[in-house]
């Protein structure tokens, strides 16, 4: 029996390092997992503080009417509301002052939001093509296959195009929704409200008028 007994002892005392050794490896890992724990959540915090921050702004872009600062810009590109822009600047206002071509396009997006017109730019650009010379943009429905032949001009008029959608570009037309040519004295003229003169086009604006005028 004391032999079985001395056994017994022997065999606790040699286990005795063994599970003090497994608790110490246990405590061990636990802080290491308590320290990982707690770091986390504070890099989270800082993290989540940053979204509150307040952002850098941009700068306004500043605009200079002329072909410098147009050959300046990045190369334009967008999608086919942008290309109908482009293309209707080309045929209609390449000739024109780089001022004169902003306001063109004012026109056009001025009708995009107008309500009387289509409501995309493609769509007030083609307005009436297919009837010859009752179209809204001439170059539409005159007839004559349009063809790009000054590729600098449509690299240039393609910037204000860009810029003009982009809407970094000041307000030159006071709303204007029509415009024409000196050279032209539509009957429409008559009853609209001239708004601004640019180069030789001259651009006018709904007289929007209540039953009580």
């Amino acid at each position: 029996m004391l032999r079985y007994i001395l056994a017994a002892a022997t065999m606790a005392a040699t286990m005795l390092p063994s599970v003090s050794f497994a608790e110490r490896e246990a405590t061990d890992t636990a802080k290491r997992e308590l320290v990982s724990r707690t770091e986390v959540p504070g890099q989270n915090t800082r993290d989540y503080f940053k979204l509150f921050k307040p952002r850098k702004q941009l700068e306004t872009t500043k605009i200079s009417y002329s072909k410098a600062w147009l050959d300046q810009q990045p190369k334009a590109t967008g999608d086919k509301h942008f290309k109908c822009l482009a293309e209707a600047l080309y045929f209609e206002a390449r000739g024109e002052s780089v001022r004169g071509q902003f306001a063109v396009a004012e026109v056009i997006l001025n009708r995009v939001e107008s309500g009387r017109f289509p409501d995309s730019v493609c769509g007030v650009i083609k307005q009436g093509t297919g009837k010859k010379y009752q179209c809204q943009f001439t170059y539409t429905c005159d007839g004559r296959k349009e063809v790009i032949r000054e590729k600098k001009a449509y690299e240039r008029v393609a910037k204000v195009a860009r810029a003009a959608i982009d809407g970094i570009a000041k307000e030159l037309t006071e709303g204007a929704t029509h415009y024409h040519t000196t050279a032209v004295r539509p009957s429409w003229a008559r009853v609209y409200k001239e708004t601004a003169r640019i180069g030789v086009h001259i651009f006018y604006r709904h007289n929007y008028r209540t039953a009580s005028n």
